[in-house]
């Protein structure tokens, strides 16, 4: 009670402290950062106001996640900043820095293979998966990797890039066949380089139509100087150009380039929906689910501004959902009552009867239907921006823009989000759009609706998963003679050769883990790889402390084993404790894989399906506790060996050990000193001089020849 009337007090006088501050925010833009009581800072936001912004979370209600955030908020600080976009980019990196507990995190948890021309003197073409700020050139992304390679193999054939990785000492079959200019034996002027780079970027930017009539040329050219091998290589390229840009499906007019983004909002989760568009062609979409704290909005242009901060191969254009699109699209989706499929964008439903006949004449539409129509626009010439795209930062009299609907789009919000998106365009160089009308706000409500089934399908999965492991876990009691099965203590024990060891003890309550509740055991009266013993000593240790603090006993008891583990328990729970728990062993095959359970003193086994939930959730009680105890066995024998190691160096007592390894951090990093680093613990020349003796002739005596 004293606890809690203490922290009370705290809490009134960080409010009354953040009262006083809150009065002297400015009308300015800027990032403000949220502190809990230990000042850890567990929210960033940036603001156009700061002073609106930051007032809104201490006045008024809040949904029960942002309340949270505000519950644990004693403190706050403010960087200004001269603009919306400079709030954007500072925004992005405090997150990068701080990691805020609040925060939307950007997690790579999927990446598409892209085409590299590496930034080396002698470049080299590449796929890869991951996209580096490394002043590279990188193309994509590909639907698969499948297609990259395909690329990239035809791009080889036709440009003569190095494909070694290491430079050779001589020259290589490529070079014969016309594929590499040989770096590795003459020199390469850097000119040669660029113009082959040119091509490459003019080749995968959609002009490969321009590349195949420059090869045709030359085909022609060489067949009329009698030149005929080199007219059929040339030839050749043709053939495997077409057959690549047929097996793609790039042969729309249209080249451009396009990031369709949608999102979605329940429950506190958000998921951002990324349709990619590349050379008029829908290729692949990405789903990112995650909890957020603030505002939605704005925690979307906080997940797009670190998914471009990361991330230097920018399309041509984005596409962008204003503030009222998630909503619309959700009251849509009511309405229809349909529940929609994971790839929702098959069917588009039709518009409210507000938009013009030309728009309501393509209310149905497929994803490469839409893409296909927007590359029709865009190849005739007609900029859908222009009258149905409210575009960032676009050109012509501010005044007159501003008198066009400014009270609708105040109303609706689109101020803001056109405000995010100018700040995009201004940081990333390229157009950014929040369509209003037509086909690209399709596309953009596309991705609204796949978001939106993305959330519902996580949802509907969540449900489900509780179900079935409620279920299981009530089964399985039925299964071993119990009324009710809730709680389950399962445990391991983990050793090589007797030495290091340990044991621990997992929880699952419902079928389903419960991390707070889990044990490590360090095994004390052991000598030797005693299996039988170890159990003793671990349950006795566990249920001990049960009883002296009334802790609650689980309704299952389960032990990795087989008869030997399970008699040991049951021995030290009866026989010393006095307790008549279930107590069951599960037996692993050949393959160290769960075979069977085996329960009751004798123990028997119970012939449960293989197939079926409970056998499932026995396996993964089996394997968590054995991946928790050689975790933590790993971690004590890494520890026991940094220990003798050092501790065999005469001068070294555990005083120095530390001192050690909390200056260095690691054993590795002792043995790469020199004298000097030393000095600053008081260690003489010396004495350095063997600890960094010592460690290197221990590596050289363990090295093999």
């Amino acid at each position: 009670m004293d606890d809690f009337i203490q922290e009370w007090n705290e809490q009134e006088k960080a409010l009354e402290a953040i009262n006083h501050k809150l009065a002297l925010l400015p009308d300015l833009p800027g990032c403000y950062l949220m502190k809990n009581k230990e000042g850890t800072i567990i929210y960033v936001g940036k603001a156009k106001v700061l002073k609106n912004r930051v007032r809104s979370y201490f006045r008024g209600s809040h949904d029960g996640k942002t309340q949270r955030l505000v519950t644990e908020i004693r403190d706050f600080e403010y960087i200004v900043t001269a603009s919306n976009m400079e709030a954007l980019i500072l925004e992005c990196n405090l997150i990068k820095k701080h990691m805020p507990r609040y925060n939307v995190l950007l997690k790579d948890d999927k990446t598409f293979p892209y085409i590299k021309i590496t930034n080396e003197e002698h470049p080299r073409l590449e796929v890869t998966r991951r996209i580096l700020k490394d002043k590279a050139k990188y193309f994509g992304p590909y639907p698969n990797g499948y297609a990259a390679h395909q690329t990239k193999k035809l791009l080889d054939r036709m440009y003569p890039l190095r494909k070694c990785n290491v430079m050779p000492k001589e020259v290589c079959l490529y070079y014969h066949m016309g594929q590499c200019m040989a770096p590795c034996v003459q020199e390469v002027p850097q000119t040669s380089y660029d113009e082959i780079s040119q091509e490459i970027t003019r080749f995968l930017s959609g002009g490969h139509e321009e590349i195949k009539k420059e090869l045709r040329r030359k085909m022609e050219e060489a067949a009329e100087d009698l030149y005929f091998e080199r007219a059929k290589e040339l030839r050749d390229q043709i053939i495997n150009i077409d057959a690549l840009m047929e097996k793609q499906k790039i042969s729309m007019a249209d080249s451009r380039d396009r990031d369709v983004f949608g999102f979605a909002v329940d429950k506190g989760w958000m998921c951002v929906q990324i349709l990619y568009m590349r050379q008029g062609k829908m290729i692949e979409r990405h789903a990112s689910i995650f909890p957020f704290y603030g505002d939605a909005y704005s925690d979307f242009l906080s997940f797009v501004t670190q998914y471009y901060s990361d991330n230097p191969a920018l399309p041509q254009e984005i596409l962008l959902p204003g503030m009222e699109e998630s909503e619309e699209q959700k009251q849509a989706a009511g309405e229809a009552g349909a529940e929609g499929s994971s790839t929702a964008g098959a069917e588009m439903a039709a518009d409210d009867g507000t938009r013009s006949g030309e728009e309501r004449a393509v209310p149905f539409l497929s994803a490469e239907a839409l893409a296909a129509r927007i590359s029709e626009e865009d190849a005739a010439g007609g900029d859908s921006s222009a009258d149905s795209v409210e575009s960032a930062g676009q050109e012509g009299d501010p005044e007159a823009n501003a008198d066009s609907g400014a009270a609708e789009r105040a109303a609706s919000g689109l101020t803001d989000a056109v405000s995010g998106a100018a700040s995009l365009q201004q940081w990333l160089g390229i157009k950014v759009y929040v369509p209003q009308r037509g086909l690209k706000r399709q596309m953009v409500l596309m991705g609204v609706e796949n978001a939106r089934v993305a959330l519902n399908e996580k949802f509907r999965l969540i449900e489900r998963n509780e179900e079935r492991t409620s279920k299981a876990s009530e089964s399985l009691g039925n299964w071993i003679g119990l009324s009710s099965l809730r709680r389950i203590e399962a445990f391991d024990n983990s050793n090589i050769q007797g030495a290091n060891p340990v044991s621990a003890m997992v929880v699952f309550t419902d079928g389903k883990p419960d991390k707070k509740e889990y044990r490590k055991y360090k095994v004390r009266t052991v000598q030797g790889p005693d299996d039988y013993e170890t159990m003793r000593e671990v349950i006795r240790r566990r249920y001990e402390r049960v009883l002296k603090e009334n802790l609650p006993l689980p309704d299952l008891i389960v032990v990795d084993g087989g008869k030997g583990q399970i008699s040991a328990a049951i021995d030290i729970l009866e026989n010393e404790l006095g307790l008549f728990v279930p107590v069951g062993g599960l037996v692993k095959d050949t393959k160290h894989k769960t075979a069977q359970l085996m329960i009751g003193d004798p123990a028997e086994p119970v012939n449960l399906p293989r197939d079926s939930q409970e056998f499932y959730l026995l396996q993964r009680i089996q394997d968590e506790v054995h991946r928790f105890a050689i975790s933590f066995h790993r971690e004590q024998r890494g520890k026991s060996m940094v220990t003798s190691r050092l501790d065999s160096i005469p001068g070294i007592g555990e005083k120095r050990r530390k001192a050690l390894l909390k200056h260095f951090g690691s054993l590795k990093k002792i043995k790469e000193a020199t004298v000097e680093d030393f000095r600053p613990l008081s260690i003489g020349d010396k004495l350095a001089r063997q600890i960094i003796a010592a460690l290197r002739d221990e590596e050289e005596s363990v090295t093999p020849n």
